[in-house]
């Protein structure tokens, strides 16, 4: 039988070997606070799911509770966590960011939590790591009612910030071949119409977006993921990914839309709302039309974004058995 990595390679080859893989992911609140934590509680998910790779969820404060960030657990269906005390308060703080280590504080306990999955884990399985974009960075930092105030009231400030941010990225991603793991998940939060025009996104997304990618091109895995709802595919599907994610269930364009444009892998196929309210057979028919619809060619089955920590079990479990 192919092991998670053949299929995988098989699949961004343009290839099926014995199925089309499959994966879900999801946030593991409280447990993602320590190394040791995270790392459990995803080789617990993996070991029940068995899926075709492995992707790593922290909360999205781990690249910047070393400038100061403070957030709480506060029930979140998704499993996110509430920013209690943000960063920048005025312009002149996004200059002040120090570039950070990422073999210090809190982006060194990250790395660690890698390295005990590389250890746990069958090298067959292959492991991401996710990456926040820096635009994604300074919404958390500045809070995103103040985002667009200070892109658009205070554009140095906000840049200056915003090149700080992506060397410290730049040097997280860098030291995350040591760790053995085999790629990144790249999270873009605001290519979304309804947040930014395109000339926005283009100055403030897209720009620090390639730059913080540099680093990741010799990996083998380089997902992207688009969160939201009408998001901007056509400023984005040219960025160095070969897998692409988006709530592909709940807004444009179509999985088949997708993969005309992308050279890549395509993944999603079943709604997060139908894996918490819906029934197994409700998800067994949305991974069959997925299927349907992309001849499994060039196709990961998963969903729009992470599981949601309400997911019942019987729905993940009927997600992961319906390519088989």
């Amino acid at each position: 039988m192919p092991t998670h990595r053949a299929r995988l390679e098989a699949c961004l080859n343009g290839e099926i070997l014995d199925r089309p893989p499959v994966a879900l992911w999801r946030h593991f609140p409280v447990d993602d606070q320590t190394a040791q934590g995270l790392a459990s509680a995803t080789l617990v998910f993996q070991r029940t799911f068995d899926f075709d790779f492995v992707k790593v969820t922290p909360s999205s404060s781990y690249c910047i509770k070393d400038w100061g960030a403070e957030d709480e657990w506060h029930g979140n269906s998704e499993g996110t966590r509430d920013y209690t005390r943000r960063v920048i308060r005025h312009p002149d703080d996004w200059a002040a960011l120090p570039v950070l280590n990422p073999h210090k504080g809190h982006l060194a306990e990250e790395l660690e939590c890698l390295r005990l999955l590389v250890k746990e884990l069958s090298p067959d399985t292959p492991i991401i790591q996710t990456i926040f974009n820096p635009l994604s960075q300074a919404k958390n930092l500045v809070g995103g009612a103040q985002l667009l105030v200070h892109a658009r009231r205070h554009p140095e400030a906000f840049h200056a910030g915003l090149q700080i941010i992506t060397e410290s990225t730049r040097r997280f991603i860098e030291a995350l071949p040591a760790t053995g793991v085999d790629g990144i998940f790249f999270a873009v939060q605001h290519a979304q119409y309804g947040l930014m025009s395109e000339a926005e996104f283009e100055t403030f997304g897209r720009a620090y977006d390639l730059q913080t990618l540099e680093p990741a091109l010799d990996m083998p895995l380089r997902l992207l993921h688009l969160h939201g709802e009408e998001v901007m595919f056509e400023l984005v599907r040219d960025y160095p990914a070969n897998i692409l994610n988006w709530h592909d269930r709940e807004t444009p364009p179509s999985l088949l839309q997708a993969q005309a444009g992308f050279k890549g892998a395509v993944c999603g196929g079943t709604s997060q709302h139908t894996l918490v309210y819906g029934t197994p057979e409700q998800l067994r028919r949305e991974a069959l039309e997925a299927l349907q619809d992309t001849s499994g060619e060039r196709f990961i089955l998963g969903t729009g974004c992470v599981t949601p920590v309400i997911a019942p079990y019987g729905n993940i479990l009927a997600v992961r058995q319906s390519v088989d």
